[in-house]
Parts: C-alpha cells; structure tokens; sequence
C-alpha cells in the first residue's frame, strides 16, 4: 500500500484534503470519486501522523492546568475544592510534589482526570 514518505508528501496531502474538504460535505455519497479520494488520503496523512507527531499522554501538571482553565478555577478555589492549601496546589503544579493519595482521589473525582495520570502510570 502506498504511503507518505516525507514532509514534502504531507504538506502536499495536507492541502489536497484541504481541496477536498470544499467539495465533500456530509451528504456527499460514499462512493463519489472526490469522497473515496478524501478518505484514502485522509488514512495516509493518519499513518504519518502517528508515526511522526504521535500523541502523548498529558503530565499531571497538564491536566490539572488544562481543568482549571476549563472550570475557571483559580489556585485558590482549586485548593479549596481539593482541601488542600495554596502552597500545596503550586508545588503539584509546578512538580515540585506529588499529591497524597487522599488529594489524588480527590483531583480524580473532582476535576475528572483519569487515575493512570495522576499516578504517573
């Protein structure tokens, strides 16, 4: 099966799907040639992405910045929400200290991060 072999190839099947986006819409037929075309390049660019620009779980410092801005908290309503204090919250943040177990549990439950980032795992 043909693949992309560079990052002259991708750039090239980047605009292509680019071009394509502008003809197909949702209700084009799955069989149309500009569809079948999309879909087939859109699977090369997919292989080469994750061979190349492959994604990587967020550090607990990540996620938890990323729940803050989402729920618009602040160090101080976090601290709070978690029981813990400010100068607790800044050193997880900056990675200076990991959570107990207890503050663990609680930006699982609380903030919706999922354990295995939490623990590091």
């Amino acid at each position: 099966m043909a693949q992309i072999k560079d990052e002259q190839q991708y750039r090239a099947a980047l605009a292509r799907i680019e071009e394509l986006l502008k003809v197909c819409h949702n209700d084009t037929p799955a069989t149309d040639k500009n569809m079948l075309e999309l879909d087939l390049i859109s699977d090369l660019v997919a292989d080469y992405e994750e061979e190349h620009y492959p994604l990587t779980e967020p550090s607990l410092m990540e996620a938890i910045q990323l729940r803050m801005y989402e729920m618009g908290l602040t160090k101080k309503a976090l601290a709070e929400m978690l029981g813990i204090s400010i100068a607790s919250i800044n050193k997880i943040i900056t990675g200076k200290s990991e959570p107990s177990l207890q503050t663990g549990r609680e930006i699982c439950r609380k903030l919706n991060i999922d354990p295995a980032i939490v623990l590091g795992v």
